[in-house]
């Protein structure tokens, strides 16, 4: 049987949540059904290209160091697809979408866009160009129904836009306490501490700093809790900088960058997310998956994961106040904390399977590549 090749277009291959969800998706798709390729422009940010080559995916970089020359890369896409006779391409976030739907227009290959925000969080420009070309496309995709909405509100498109929710694979993302008491022993955190902790790209979207406030104001009623914020970005030297100012560089860990997420997932017992706007994010769900109890914003599709006081405990977004108040609830309540703990990993197991979503991945690309084979007879 002939495979249906798709064609994944991404701006970056880094530790973002979407670029993260590639591999994992990898490694559950049919493949004897579907050959798959991955494009990206950003050759710095290459960190899940051997996750992806290891699952069985062939990547490529179009090296560019701007979105305008991003943008330019098209006629190098187009003739990318012609060569590998791609059927499908699959496009993540804005200026891959924006490549994408040029390359839909030279080549009329199917094109289905993955949305992984709401667009009132986008830079007016972003905005624009997503308005004035968003109906060169076949199908758009939400990560919540939150993602959807503000599509439907912002864009009003004559393509159709379904939800398709993101997912875990939670076989992978369980707890290993002998992986988390490691982690704890290496950055001198004692076995039986409270970890609060989150990973994140360190970018305005996060607040950061707003997480670094709240912790201020657990840790001073709580001196024996510990914090570790995983990652980096553009952000970074101003959140470590702001962690000085506060008094707690002894106290919250960065150990920046890592693969093996799992291990410091298990070093956390409360994951606190102080985000301003989100679709529905990935780490949440691994940390989840993790058996983290979850203190969050309600921030975008948050609350389609979090529902407050039965998988974990929600304030409003930017309230970092209420956010302290919430994770010093769990912290000094032990049975508390080990009931969310358990509440969400059952949340995510019956509602956020990787499988599922995968399954409903292939269902679209099938439905695309048949409805292109058709008008091709």
């Amino acid at each position: 049987m002939q495979k249906i090749k798709v064609l994944h277009i991404i701006k970056s291959l880094g530790r973002g949540g979407a670029e993260m969800l590639l591999p994992e998706t990898l490694k559950i798709h049919n493949t004897n059904k579907f050959e798959f390729h991955y494009i990206y422009f950003l050759p710095w940010k290459n960190q899940m290209v051997a996750a992806l080559e290891n699952a069985g995916g062939e990547v490529h970089c179009f090296p560019a160091s701007n979105n305008f020359l991003l943008l330019k890369k098209y006629d190098e896409v187009v003739k990318f697809c012609k060569t590998h006779k791609i059927d499908v391409i699959h496009c993540h976030l804005p200026w891959s979408g924006f490549v994408g739907r040029i390359v839909h227009s030279k080549t009329k290959i199917p094109v289905v866009y993955t949305e992984h925000n709401i667009q009132e969080g986008y830079h007016f420009a972003t905005k624009l160009l997503n308005k004035l070309s968003f109906n060169n496309q076949n199908l758009a995709l939400g990560v919540s129904e939150d993602v959807s909405a503000s599509i439907k509100k912002n864009i009003n498109p004559k393509i159709p836009v379904r939800t398709l929710l993101n997912g875990v694979n939670t076989e992978h993302f369980q707890r290993d306490t002998t992986k988390g008491n490691t982690i704890r022993k290496k950055l001198n955190i004692p076995e039986d501490a409270v970890v609060i902790g989150n990973l994140a790209v360190f970018r305005e979207q996060k607040n950061l700093p707003g997480w670094l406030t709240a912790f201020k104001k657990v840790h001073e009623q709580n001196p024996q809790v510990f914090g570790i914020l995983v990652g980096a970005g553009p952000k970074q030297e101003e959140i470590k900088e702001m962690a000085k100012e506060l008094g707690l560089e002894a106290i919250v860990k960065f150990p920046g960058l890592q693969t093996d997420t799992v291990a410091y997932f298990s070093a956390m017992d409360i994951f606190m997310m102080s985000s301003s706007f989100e679709g529905l994010p990935i780490a949440l769900l691994e940390a989840m998956s993790m058996s983290c109890a979850i203190v969050s914003t309600r921030a975008g599709g948050v609350v389609e994961a979090v529902r407050d006081e039965i998988d974990g405990l929600t304030c409003e977004v930017r309230d970092e106040a209420a956010l302290a108040t919430l994770a010093t609830k769990l912290v000094s309540n032990i049975g508390k904390r080990i009931e969310y703990q358990t509440a969400a990993r059952k949340r995510v197991i019956e509602f956020f399977s990787l499988a599922s979503m995968v399954n409903s991945l292939e269902e679209i690309y099938t439905e695309l590549y048949q409805e292109n084979s058709n008008l091709k007879n």
